[in-house]
């Protein structure tokens, strides 16, 4: 336990026969359940989990899927597992070995000081992020975190791929976990998710763990474009559920001109662009109108995001910091 919560970490796990043991071994004694979720991996995860003497059943728990769910669906598992064995906290490790359990206090603190119901590990102020994680991660990382912040509400969160995560018992009975979403898009779906609920989520500075024999599976150019579509699906979701079902919000008669004023930017855009080739110069009045519209359409975007910043900022401290007098047992 820790400071009196029941720890559990999730450790989705697919092909990590090289990487598993290392997990469960290093995991600190604050934690009183290891929860592995072998997603129907192809190789020896299970019996390196089952044969390992840390193994017993209940401090060391296996999960076997039948069916590969992706990661998404493997977390998913793991925190229906704790939310129904009366876990506290439910922390979230991968099974590659790339998170550092020295960091887990630190994610564990504001959730038990009930400051926040969910908080996620934020590679990228260690100030080493930029030297260790894969350059095309970093920018592809870089790129989704900004639209993770206009999709969830939660404007402070960066980092937004980090699966290193610790969400308390009362999002772990809130959310839906059946609705997830079960590829490498969950950490965006889960934030998108706590925002409607109102749940209180911040940032924790964690350590960039790379080169310690991990195989990444993840295909940037395509997780790009998956995750990309997904945050645009879920943006408009959340503005529906949050700001016209559960509580009406002005900031909607903002982002819906701003939208139809850019849609009608991009129309006159393209006359422009058509009359000036084919003419050589380009009328006045469509250079204005194309402006005017231009214009209209960044502000009412602008106060819109403006007004869900206000709206959320409560929802979302600013970067936590390390408390180092904080007792780890």
């Amino acid at each position: 336990m820790y400071l009196g919560k029941k720890i559990s970490v999730v450790v989705p796990a697919y092909n990590e026969e090289t990487q598993i043991a290392r997990v469960i071994e290093t995991a600190p004694a604050i934690v009183d359940h290891i929860i592995i979720i072998n997603d129907r991996s192809k190789d020896r995860t299970a019996e390196v989990v089952t044969n390992h003497p840390q193994y017993d059943g209940q401090r060391v728990v296996l999960i076997n899927h039948e069916v590969n769910q992706g990661v998404g669906g493997a977390i998913a598992t793991g925190y229906k597992w704790s939310r129904d064995n009366g876990v506290d906290i439910a922390v979230v490790m991968a099974g590659d070995g790339q998170m550092n359990p020295d960091d887990m206090p630190a994610l564990l603190d504001p959730i038990v000081e009930g400051r926040v119901d969910y908080t996620k590990g934020n590679r990228l102020v260690t100030g080493e992020a930029f030297k260790r994680i894969p350059k095309i991660r970093f920018f592809g990382n870089s790129f989704l975190s900004l639209f993770t912040k206009i999709a969830s509400g939660y404007w402070h969160v960066a980092d937004s791929q980090t699966g290193y995560t610790a969400i308390n018992a009362t999002a772990l009975a809130i959310i839906d976990w059946d609705k997830m979403f079960k590829r490498y898009g969950q950490p965006n779906d889960l934030l998108v998710k706590l925002n409607v609920e109102n749940m209180r989520v911040q940032d924790v500075p964690v350590e960039p763990v790379y080169n310690v024999g991990e195989v990444s599976g993840i295909k940037i150019h395509k997780v790009i474009f998956t995750i990309g579509s997904l945050l645009l699906r879920l943006f408009f979701w959340r503005l529906k559920e949050k700001y016209i079902i559960r509580n009406f919000h002005p900031l909607i008669f903002f982002y819906a001109f701003g939208m139809m004023s850019a849609a009608l930017s991009v129309i006159l855009f393209i006359r422009l662009i058509a009359l000036w080739i084919a003419q050589g110069s380009v009328p006045e009045i469509t250079f204005l109108s194309w402006l005017f519209t231009f214009s209209i359409s960044f502000n009412a975007i602008s106060f819109a995001m403006w007004f869900d910043y206000e709206e959320n900022k409560h929802l979302n401290p600013p970067l936590a910091a390390r408390d180092v007098s904080r007792p780890t047992k």
